[in-house]
Order: structure tokens, then C-alpha cells, then sequence
């Protein structure tokens, strides 16, 4: 009967997952057998079952959350574009002279997000540890507006391209020259009609442009100024010395020069052109 007692034992043992007991340390022998039940403390001096840990120790998990809740966290949102490449208007002239300032454009303002603003934008970004996408988003926009200060119109309008006011009355009949210093334009005029508009330019204080109403008394092609020893391409004379012409300092340079009292053209085919049309005779009006 013995036999079959200690035959049942082992036969538990195995069913229940139990362990038997060797003699501990001081030589004393603990209960023969040990039965570790599901949800059960492991006995002090017992092996934990696989996958289980210590009491107290708590479960380990296979992997850790990607954030708090256990939710995977969104990629971070790319700032809002504010222009790019084929924009216009406005805006763009303001951001281009602003590049402007900070030395990363030295073309235009055009008003037109053309291949240059796109390069100045990109190195820009780059200088700043901005992603280079040579698109002026929002984040670019607040860095550069705490680098510059705010452009004045002949900032915006450095190398022309602005608007022609209302022309003056006395340029409304007959064949004219019509410029305003105001504007900073010429409109060839015929009978009222515009027939083009360009921008110019004018003599600094120590030597303005005359003021009032003149006509074109001579025509230079090829003219050189005998006085400052200067090319005077498409001269047409209309007060003295002072003349209509075209400029290469006025193209270059744009409103951040000025001319000795002649009315400076930087668009040279449109002065060529005009050049065509006018006659001597033609009314010339000089107006605020």
C-alpha cells in the first residue's frame, strides 16, 4: 500500500505542477510536496513559473506604448505655405524686399515668385536650419520679419513696376509726353489715348527735373552728354539739357540712383519704341 501511496503523490505532482522539496540549508526537511496554484505566491525559496514574475515585481510588457495613452503619436503638421513658385502680386514684392535686405536677392522686386526668389528662399532656410524647400512658409515669413524692417513703396518698387496715377488735364488732347513725379511714370499719350507706360526716373535735389509743360525740340539716337561725359541712348531734348533717355544706371540700379535732371528710362525696348513714335514738336508735361 505504501508503493501506491507514494505512486498517487507523484502522479499530483505532475497534474498540479508541483515541486518536491529537497532538505534546506540547516538540514531540515520542508513538506514533500509543494502545490502552485493559478493565481497563487510563489513559497519563499520556490522557482517562479515560466512567464510569471516574483511577487510584488509586477508584469513586464513585450513593448512600450509609442506615447501615454497608448495612442501612436501624429507626425508633426508642416507649416502653412504662403507662396511659391508662379505667385504674384504684392505680397511677393514684400517678401522679395525683404530678401532684399538680408542680402539673400539683389534682383527685382518683380512682384512674380520667379526662379531667383526661389533660390534666395531655399538659401535662406537653409542659413537658418529651416528645411530648404524654397517655399516661403509661415515659419520662414516670422523669421524674416523679425530680421528686416517694413519696405517703403520705392521698396517694393526699386525697379519699377509700379502703377501710373490719373494723368494730368493738360496731357488729355494732342500727342504728349505725360510724366509724373509722383508716380514715377511716363505715359505716351495720343489724343487721350495711352498708348504705353514705363517707368522713370528723376534729378536728385541739388539737380530736379524741371516741372511744366515743354515740347521735344530735338532728338539724339546716339547721344553722349558733352557736360558729365555720360551715354544718353534715345535722347529726346525738351528743356535745355534736360532729355528723355534711356539709362543703364536706372536698370542696374533702379530707384537707388538718380539722374542729373534728365527723366531716366530703364526698359530700354520700350524707350527704343517710343523713340520711334515721337516726333519734335510733341508736347512734353513735367507734373507732380
Amino acid at each position: 500500500m505504501g508503493r501506491a501511496f507514494v505512486a498517487g503523490v507523484a502522479v499530483l505532482a505532475a497534474l498540479t505542477g508541483c515541486t518536491v522539496q529537497t532538505p534546506d540549508g540547516e538540514g531540515k526537511r520542508r513538506s514533500p510536496v509543494h502545490i502552485e496554484l493559478p493565481g497563487s505566491t510563489p513559497s519563499p525559496g520556490s522557482t517562479p513559473s515560466p512567464g510569471r514574475t516574483p511577487a510584488g515585481g509586477g508584469a513586464t510588457p513585450r513593448s512600450a506604448p509609442p506615447s501615454g495613452d497608448g495612442k501612436p503619436r501624429a507626425a508633426p503638421t508642416p507649416p502653412r505655405v504662403l507662396w511659391s513658385r508662379g505667385d504674384t502680386g504684392r505680397d511677393v514684392r514684400e517678401l522679395q524686399a525683404r530678401l532684399r535686405q538680408v542680402a539673400w536677392l539683389f534682383e527685382g522686386p518683380t512682384g512674380t515668385y520667379d526662379e531667383p526668389t526661389q533660390r534666395a528662399v531655399s538659401g535662406f532656410q537653409g542659413k537658418r536650419g529651416l528645411p530648404r524647400t524654397g517655399r516661403a512658409d509661415a515659419v520662414t515669413w516670422q523669421r524674416l520679419l523679425g530680421m528686416t524692417r517694413e519696405p517703403g513703396r520705392w521698396d517694393l518698387y526699386l525697379m519699377g513696376g509700379q502703377s501710373a496715377d490719373p494723368p494730368d488735364a493738360r496731357c488729355r488732347s494732342g500727342r504728349v509726353l505725360c510724366i509724373d513725379k509722383t508716380s514715377r511714370t511716363l505715359r505716351w499719350m495720343v489724343d487721350g489715348r495711352t498708348v504705353s507706360t514705363m517707368a522713370v526716373r528723376f534729378g536728385s535735389r541739388g539737380t530736379p527735373t524741371r516741372e511744366g509743360v515743354f515740347s521735344v525740340y530735338w532728338k539724339s539716337r546716339d547721344h553722349v552728354s558733352t557736360l558729365y561725359d555720360s551715354p544718353m541712348p534715345y535722347a529726346m531734348f525738351f528743356s535745355g539739357g534736360q532729355a528723355v533717355h534711356f539709362s543703364a544706371d536706372f536698370a542696374a540700379r533702379g530707384y537707388a540712383g538718380s539722374s542729373h535732371g534728365c527723366v531716366n528710362v530703364r526698359d530700354e525696348a520700350a524707350i527704343a519704341r517710343l523713340y520711334a513714335q515721337v516726333r519734335n514738336g510733341d508736347k512734353v508735361v513735367v507734373s507732380w
